[in-house]
């Protein structure tokens, strides 16, 4: 849809705002009229030349120019006193429906906020260091939510309606949105947007925030830097992508990196890096590429390393069977509690590519897949640390041995004083490690 088209039934839904009742204690906006007729002159003076070059700054500085020079002249017009501040409020309401998503284009241009979550039209949550808070942000209605989603999928090329309720999407910056509508969202249409910083968090950001220490720093980057496959598991905003990009920020510059991902997340800084993003299927239910898809056609690709944003299926047995056959130093992420947990999810994921493995065929090639289980926690206080550090040693009988290397406890990521059997292969490396660094 056009930006002139969609300034248009703004145009009729401020109308038809006027001519019906208001939700039941709750306040009219008194400017409701006075909107109207600022996207009417909008609609009517705005050249379209101009709104299909937006990619550009100085085109878009002149794009608020004319809006701008538009609220002023309607204000004269209808012979209204508004403070600087009203003022001011009106012209950035106006810009933000124009040129950036509306009620919540503040929220998106906040680098403090990290979700945003919007419940309805009437609830708008977000997540500030760790902690969710209700803004004072709301939309008109349901169908004003609705154009702020169809906005945001619209030049993606993709559709959500009653036949396709649901739809993950990307904004321009990177960060990555989900929306829901009715019949499946009781409450109305459903936004959930996950933010990413312009510039990745790098490791001495992490050490920074205490979510790890520098030795540990130091133990993973000569992990990755010495091949082994590395798990990051964790629940949801516990940090999983963001530490999975600081791992991968370790791979030699020289290595051929290809990264799998639902949703494009990872950002890395390497030259050689193709980057592969699944698709979901078209109206008719077709064309869907999975991600396993993407594992199977990635190993034609000559990688060095396989980065995968998360397991969640059937492409575990492919993965596991990469790493197995000659693709070590790959990394991914998955949802678990606990090194013990992320196996159990692995084997249940392995079954789920639908081929009949015995148990302890599966447990063997995850034992023989898998050197280290990087676990990540959000707590209490919304700061999010690495709680613990697990070498997948081998498998006895049929039950797969771990050893933490470093656990949280007492405040702090502390070693356990056992020394790891990777450690032998990273001084195979010629990596060295400080003697001391698991006392």
């Amino acid at each position: 849809m056009s930006l002139l088209a969609r300034l248009e039934r703004q145009k009729e839904r401020e109308e038809q705002k006027q001519q019906t009742s208001i939700n039941p204690g709750r306040q009219a906006d008194p400017l409701v009229k006075l909107k109207g007729k600022i996207h009417e002159q909008l609609v009517s003076e705005i050249d379209s030349k101009l709104l299909k070059s937006l990619d550009q700054n100085s085109k878009t500085q002149e794009l608020k120019d004319k809006v701008s020079q538009v609220v002023q002249r309607v204000i004269n017009e209808e012979q209204l006193t508004l403070t600087r501040a009203e003022n001011q409020q009106l012209l950035n309401q106006i810009i933000d429906e124009v040129i950036g998503f509306g009620p919540i284009n503040s929220l998106i241009l906040d680098p403090e906020v990290s979700e945003i979550m919007v419940n309805g039209p009437k609830q708008v949550f977000v997540e500030r260091n760790g902690c969710l808070e209700l803004t004072e942000i709301t939309f008109r209605d349901h169908e004003h939510v609705m154009h702020v989603i169809e906005k945001i999928v619209a030049p993606l090329g993709r559709r959500i309606d009653e036949s396709s309720p649901m739809v993950d999407a990307r904004l321009p910056d990177g960060s990555r949105v989900n929306a829901i509508i009715p019949p499946l969202a009781l409450g109305g249409p459903t936004i959930t947007i996950r933010k990413f910083s312009a510039n990745p968090l790098t490791v001495e950001d992490l050490i920074g925030f205490g979510t790890l220490t520098p030795e540990v720093a130091e133990f993973i980057s000569a992990c990755v830097e010495a091949r082994l496959n590395i798990v990051v598991s964790g629940g949801t905003g516990s940090g999983k992508t963001t530490l999975l990009n600081v791992l991968s920020s370790f791979i030699p510059e020289n290595e051929r990196i290809v990264t799998i991902e639902d949703a494009a997340e990872l950002r890395l800084l390497q030259t050689h890096v193709v980057s592969l993003e699944s698709r979901p299927p078209n109206i008719e239910g077709k064309g869907a590429v999975t991600i396993r898809d993407l594992v199977r056609n990635s190993l034609r690709m000559r990688p060095d390393r396989i980065v995968i944003g998360e397991v969640r299926g059937g492409e575990a047995l492919d993965m596991l069977q990469a790493m197995n056959t000659g693709h070590d130093g790959s990394l991914t992420t998955g949802h678990a509690n606990s090194p013990r947990d992320m196996l159990a999810r692995l084997e249940t994921m392995v079954l789920m590519a639908g081929m009949d493995l015995p148990v302890r065929a599966i447990r063997e090639q995850i034992a023989s897949a898998i050197d280290l289980i990087i676990q990540q926690a959000r707590l209490k206080d919304g700061s999010r640390k690495v709680v613990q550090i697990t070498e997948v040693q081998g498998i006895e009988g049929e039950v797969i041995t771990l050893q933490d290397i470093f656990v949280y406890e007492r405040g702090a990521l502390r070693a356990t004083g056992i020394r790891p059997k990777c450690a032998e292969k990273i001084a195979s490396r010629g990596i060295k490690l400080p003697a001391n660094l698991f006392m």
